[in-house]
């Protein structure tokens, strides 16, 4: 690898893991309602380590480069403004931001690092505000926080970036408007503003988990910065709650079998039929640990029995050694604290697996009529394998097929057509 190349691959790296840190840093500083800005402060500072690099080399502390090169082109910002008000600092710790003999060390202060980590659990907690959508929450946070480009967020959800600009446009008018700050919530509301952080990361993660609209149906990058959200929760005090632990145990047992879904081809591999031996042992491991650690307090969280399922599939030597019986109590449970269809739709399979294919199909009548079914691929395609395991090959069919009109990933697609040829043949 030439030296143009290993800088690049650098940065790009440096880049996923700062970015969203050095924003948060400077939204702090200038205020929401100056994101715009704040990106770009942080896009000429990549400039500028590109263009240095190039010439003095990759210095000994890449990161520290480059957070004290946006530190200096905000302070820059402060100077050429301070005679005007385009930006509030009233606030006690902004003032000395107003005089020349204190602007330096009070800009240090806001980039010593507990700040930094404060700043960026602050940032994670705007983006998921709960007055922006879902897709606008992802969407930002995959923007602003992840470092991914807006053509990277349009490929990952298969939209133009006209789309995705709409979305960051209005993310961005919110903040604008409301001057949203960055704090991370009292106890009293913690918890309830953490479910909704967590419930964005593990978005983040399935689309890096399984891509519902990529050709890569594994998308590494994706699951590498939601696991990275979710460690800033745990390092810190105040959010190290019982379901941020149960969902990283999560997302540690589904990252641990990553090699072992996909052929070197990247055609999709069923579970049953995946070698374990490709299993990151040490990632099932952690993820066991974590398990344990989130077992403190009264919570028990959907994040907690997806997680424990997930344990039973990591740890069981064969498929057929899977302890099915402890996965259908734990879904029995995840279904008590609130219905969902797609929960119950998974427990259908375990009954496949448990009782038969007839069970399954008695069982699967109860969610035939939902109207959140009639969309979702993998509701078709489970009735698909349950007809065909019933000898009922026709109508097994119909619904691989309507399975794979449903489902935008490539991978998938191949897969649905393969088992139609082979019920066919």
């Amino acid at each position: 690898m030439n030296e143009g190349s290993n800088i690049h691959q650098t940065l790009n790296h440096l880049f996923r893991q700062e970015s969203g840190r050095m924003v948060a840093v400077l939204v702090n500083v200038f205020g929401t309602e100056h994101l715009q800005m704040v990106e770009d402060v942080v896009q000429d500072a990549l400039v500028s380590a590109l263009e240095t690099w190039k010439i003095k080399g990759v210095p000994d502390n890449p990161r520290a480069w480059l957070y004290r090169t946006a530190k200096n082109k905000a302070i820059d910002i402060v100077r050429r403004n301070k005679f005007s008000e385009t930006f509030d600092f009233s606030a006690p710790e902004h003032q000395l931001l107003t005089s020349e003999y204190t602007l330096s060390r009070t800009m240090d202060q806001f980039w010593e690092e507990t700040e930094i980590q404060d700043d960026f659990l602050g940032m994670m907690f705007a983006c998921c505000h709960p007055e922006l959508s879902k897709e606008n929450q992802i969407t930002f946070i995959l923007k602003s926080l992840c470092g991914f480009s807006t053509r990277e967020v349009a490929k990952a959800f298969l939209t133009g970036e006209d789309t995705i600009s709409k979305r960051l446009y209005r993310t961005k008018e919110y903040f604008r408007k409301n001057k949203v700050k960055l704090q991370i919530p009292g106890p009293d509301e913690i918890a309830n503003r953490t479910d909704a952080v967590l419930s964005a990361i593990y978005l983040v993660f399935n689309e890096g988990y399984s891509a519902t609209h990529n050709d890569q149906l594994i998308r590494e990058d994706v699951i590498s910065q939601a696991m990275l959200l979710c460690k800033s929760l745990l390092d810190n005090p105040k959010t190290q709650l019982p379901q941020a632990y149960a969902l990283m145990a999560l997302m540690c047992f589904h990252a641990a079998r990553i090699e072992g879904r996909l052929t070197r081809e990247g055609e999709l591999i069923l579970l049953n039929q995946q070698d374990r031996s490709t299993w990151n042992a040490e990632l099932i491991y952690k993820g066991n640990d974590l398990l344990n650690q989130a077992a403190f307090g009264d919570t028990v969280s959907p994040y907690h029995l997806e997680a424990a399922i997930a344990y039973e599939h990591s740890t069981a030597k064969s498929y057929q050694e899977t302890n099915w019986e402890a996965i259908l109590r734990y879904y029995d449970h995840w279904l008590s604290l609130a219905f969902d269809p797609v929960v119950y739709l998974n427990r259908c399979l375990v009954l496949l697996e448990l009782k038969g294919p007839q069970a399954a199909w008695d069982a699967m009548n109860q969610i035939q009529d939902h109207q959140k079914m009639q969309n979702y691929y993998l509701y078709h395609a489970a009735l698909g394998e349950i007809l065909d395991r019933l000898g009922r090959k026709a109508e097994a069919v119909q619904f691989l097929e309507a399975a794979a009109k449903l489902t935008q990933s490539a991978p998938e697609k191949r897969f649905l057509r393969d088992k139609i040829a082979a019920i066919c043949n």
